[in-house]
């Protein structure tokens, strides 16, 4: 997970329970779930409208992802540098 540095800046990889909700949106990769015929939607076979509805399914978990993180705080309120204390590199 993350790990604190001696500097107190936080850096790697932070989990949130929230992420695992993303995974749901991958499962439209597993074909053989809905490769089938019926049951039909207005004369729609199961493997079109699934599809469909799939696409409603995973913008909906990526929104409530978004919305459920964004938030968070991805680092220390102390790694902010003001514009004085960044590097614009060597000036030899």
């Amino acid at each position: 997970m993350s790990t604190a540095k001696h500097d107190g800046k936080v850096r790697g990889f932070q989990f949130s329970p929230w992420n695992l909700l993303l995974i749901v949106p991958l499962l439209i990769l597993v074909t053989p779930l809905f490769n089938v015929d019926g049951p039909r939607l207005f004369g729609m076979p199961f493997f079109y409208w699934f599809q469909l509805a799939f696409v409603v399914v995973g913008v909906l978990s990526t929104w409530i992802v978004y919305v459920m993180t964004r938030d968070k705080p991805t680092a220390d309120a102390a790694d902010k540098l003001s514009v004085d204390d960044l590097d614009e590199g060597d000036a030899r």
